[in-house]
């Protein structure tokens, strides 16, 4: 099937320099039959070369082979972002997500004078300004 599709990919099922003379019932080409080397040509009614012509015509609303899209040379999507976005598609990523392994859990930190753990409650950027500040623990004193 390939192999009688490709020669019709990019290009018209017949090229205006492959017919030989056009009279008032015949229209005679040349074609080069596959698995052969030399051209060979038919004659062959008006009617029947329209309806073999037609059977290479596209339907409605689909085109030939193009570089549109991620296929584009203009494109910014690389090839692993379409193979990423197809895994997520097909359903793929929640697999790929069950095989991944689990980082190992960090060790608490503790405080080194009384032996609790640390929790982070202020964190500043080099001018001091505070990024994230989380009130202390509510302690009831009673």
């Amino acid at each position: 099937m390939l192999k009688y599709l490709a020669p019709y990919v990019h290009r018209v099922a017949i090229s205006d320099n492959r017919i030989v003379s056009v009279d008032e019932k015949t229209v005679t080409f040349r074609y080069t039959p596959s698995k052969s080397r030399q051209s060979k040509t038919r004659s062959v009614s008006g009617h029947q070369f329209v309806g073999g012509f037609a059977q290479h015509v596209l339907p409605s609303r689909l085109q030939k082979i193009r570089y549109y899209g991620w296929m584009s040379p203009n494109s910014g999507i690389s090839p692993e972002e379409v193979r990423w976005l197809l895994a997520i598609a097909l359903g793929w990523a929640f697999t790929l997500m069950l095989a991944s392994p689990v980082p190992p859990r960090r060790k608490k930190s503790l405080c080194k004078e009384c032996g609790g753990e640390l929790r982070a409650v202020l964190v500043t950027d080099s001018l001091g300004h505070a990024l994230y500040s989380r009130p202390p623990p509510y302690r009831d004193t009673g």
